[in-house]
């Protein structure tokens, strides 16, 4: 026994090669507002993590001649002055997988929902460049966001990325979720990013999702308003590394980054911490490039890369309605098309308060089933043909039966139009509802009770024509001719 373990020794010293491990160190200068000046550390990449003594990590954000700035990614105490500090060797990046679906993550993927670790094995760079046009393929099929006004008439594509913009209240948030929640079945992971809001409304959020069943194949990742600003900064990146991994797996993801204008906040914030030379409204030059690299990563993958997509709903909140302001303007000009929220709409009870006159989606009919493309151009027109009447009503003393009719039939289809949070439609009781506003067939039927027209006519098409519901989507001539018959039959027996 005592001759084997003399014979391992032996073995083990003559098979030992001595190595030399050299680790840079550097020391804090200076450490105020989460901002950390450290000496040393020749060989800082720029984004690169750094560790302090306290066991605290920052980025990398200045290369200067003599000193490593960096912003720290926790309590702006937790440095001092002449605390050590170390290259890691690594840019950020963060976990990703299914295995973060339906949990509460923060900007790092470190769970924050009381459920334990995630067990995930994968990491990516949370930023990446976004991928070559000839990777990508023209944007064909849809995202349904639930909502009869918008997948009708501002229709969103699997890969696209379509602005909602608004002011502060005004239910851009709840269209997020929405969707989300009408993602059910439909193969599509989501992520929802949270960027300096209220824990609380972060808790009711996360609720609902649960409630709903939206939370099993979702991820939120959670930077809160009394989160670092650096944290702050990091959410988006890390929601768009976390849907990647989806969609470099030949799956559908959608990412809500709610919202862009806090995001840009807390970039300025930084940057005017690091003494950049502010730019319009004491915004840093890179402001663009800010959002423009973030949302350049959503695509629609080529088949020769597994067919992916990921599609982005970045939210704005503008001030009082300036939608030329810095920031809106910018996220304009690079997203495919917005959903503009109006105020007022919102104030005269419309849901959701969509400026359809304003919105567009610029891939328009492409990514829309063959149902709605077919009845939704009446659709569009017959509404603004109202607002026109309408306004022209306000300020003449008669009108004549032409345009009373109108202004009727405008009146009613605004109001099917109409619809509660948290309920979305599936297509097929959108196509039964549209159809049927757009046919004629709510004329005579009083303003109050043209919900209850809705309500009854979908579960009378679903109940006496359950055959025809599932060829809705494709919409051939038998498939509308038969519900017609079955519309009209229910019109007599409702009158």
């Amino acid at each position: 026994m005592k001759e084997d373990i003399t014979a391992i020794i032996k073995k083990r010293i003559e098979n030992f090669t001595p190595a030399s491990h050299i680790e840079e160190k550097g020391y804090v200068l200076e450490s105020g507002d989460g901002i950390i000046r450290i000496k040393g550390l020749p060989s800082a990449m720029s984004r690169e993590i750094i560790e302090f003594s306290s066991g605290v990590f920052g980025i990398v954000f200045n290369l200067e001649r003599e000193e490593v700035v960096a912003v720290l990614l926790g309590s702006h105490t937790s440095v001092k002055e002449g605390d050590s500090a170390r290259l890691t060797g690594k840019v950020i990046e963060v976990p990703v997988g299914p295995e973060l679906l339906g949990r509460v993550v923060d900007p790092l993927g470190r769970p924050i929902d009381g459920l334990g670790e995630t067990k995930t094995t994968k990491t990516r760079p949370v930023e990446k460049i976004a991928p070559k046009v000839t990777d990508r393929v023209p944007v064909f099929r849809p995202l349904q966001t639930g909502y009869k006004l918008i997948d009708a008439l501002i229709p969103i594509g699997r890969g696209q990325r379509e602005l909602i913009i608004g002011d502060r209240a005004t239910g851009k948030s709840t269209i997020g979720v929405d969707t989300m929640i009408n993602q059910k079945g439909q193969g599509v992971n989501c992520v929802y990013v949270s960027i300096g809001q209220k824990e609380a409304t972060i808790v009711q959020l996360v609720d609902k999702l649960r409630e709903t069943g939206a939370l099993e194949y979702s991820i939120v990742v959670v930077a809160s308003a009394s989160d670092p600003v650096a944290m702050q900064y990091l959410a988006p990146y890390a929601g768009a590394a976390m849907a990647e991994e989806f969609m470099y797996n030949g799956q559908d993801a959608l990412v809500i980054y709610d919202d862009l204008t806090k995001h840009a906040q807390a970039y300025r914030m930084i940057s005017l911490l690091l003494r950049r030379p502010p730019g319009r409204e004491a915004y840093p030059g890179d402001v663009f490039y800010l959002h423009s690299s973030l949302l350049e990563r959503a695509a629609q993958l080529s088949p020769a890369l597994g067919g992916g997509s990921l599609t982005a709903l970045p939210l704005i909140e503008t001030q009082l309605g300036d939608y030329s302001a810095y920031i809106p303007t910018n996220v304009i000009s690079i997203t495919d098309g917005q959903i503009f929220l109006e105020i007022d709409l919102f104030n005269q009870g419309a849901r959701p308060a969509v400026n359809v006159g304003i919105s567009v989606s610029r891939v328009g009919g492409k990514a829309q089933v063959p149902a709605m493309r077919k009845i939704a151009g009446r659709l569009r027109l017959d509404l603004a043909q109202y607002r026109e009447k309408q306004a022209f009503s306000l300020f003449a003393g008669e009108v004549d039966k032409e345009t009373a009719r109108q202004i009727e039939r405008g009146g009613q289809i605004s109001e099917i139009l109409k619809q509660d949070k948290f309920k979305p439609f599936p297509i097929e009781d959108q196509i039964i509802s549209i159809y049927a506003a757009v046919n004629n067939y709510l004329d005579g039927i009083p303003l109050e009770r043209v919900k209850e027209f809705e309500t009854k006519l979908i579960n009378y098409v679903k109940t006496t024509a359950a055959d025809i519901v599932p060829k809705l989507a494709d919409f051939d001539n038998e498939t509308a001719e038969k519900l017609k018959n079955v519309i009209q039959k229910y019109k007599e027996s409702f009158q």
